[in-house]
């Protein structure tokens, strides 16, 4: 309950938000918005019977009331809502989820591969990336993206590198490139030396 993720998605939601957690696993989010009265009300899903049985529990501890859905996705969700929270899982699972119908306004995503692809596909689909927050925890960054409705086009360089700002993550994706440019032809390192001449510009960007 004390994750850095779990606050940082928290710190993406406002207070007139009706939240579903799609893929709650323990429920530790929902939890969270409804203990520190942070929505207006939240709901929890999931594909697995095992993990909403286990969010189930953990809401019963934690003394509060929500709502759980057992299914794949948002088409069988039959309460108002207009946020999403996707995380934990691969941009090729959130890509599948988002392609039902009742996709709300606002979308807090956080994928754990493939973030480039991520942005530009939700782009495509008519909503902005917003904010988006970059977090180290467990010796490992994380990404949390927060999509809103709206048709403003993202650069090429905001899609491979997102709009977080964060520095030192800058600087962790500028050594990760330089040491696969060891073990790659050169066609391939020509490539990573432009990624990094873009990533010296965002580190030393005032």
């Amino acid at each position: 309950m004390n994750s850095e993720r779990i606050k940082t998605i928290a710190s993406l939601i406002d207070k007139s938000d009706v939240v579903v957690d799609i893929g709650c696993d323990h429920g530790y989010l929902p939890i969270y918005l409804k203990l520190n009265n942070l929505c207006k009300e939240v709901y929890a899903s999931d594909i697995s019977v095992n993990a909403l049985n286990t969010a189930k529990k953990n809401f019963q501890k934690s003394h509060v009331k929500i709502k759980t859905f057992l299914t794949d996705g948002m088409s069988d969700i039959d309460e108002y809502f207009n946020t999403v929270v996707l995380a934990g899982m691969g941009t090729h699972t959130i890509l599948h989820i988002l392609e039902g119908e009742k996709i709300p306004n606002k979308l807090i995503l956080a994928s754990n591969n493939e973030l480039a692809k991520l942005r530009s596909r939700v782009n495509k689909m008519g909503y902005t990336l917003d904010k988006e927050l970059v977090i180290f925890e467990n010796n490992h960054y994380y990404s949390i993206m927060c999509f809103l409705k709206g048709d403003k086009k993202l650069t090429n360089k905001e899609i491979k590198f997102g709009i977080s700002g964060n520095k030192d993550y800058y600087k962790y994706l500028k050594d990760k490139n330089t040491q696969i440019m060891k073990k790659v032809p050169l066609s391939k390192k020509i490539k990573l030396k432009y990624e990094n001449y873009i990533l010296k510009g965002l580190i030393e960007k005032k």
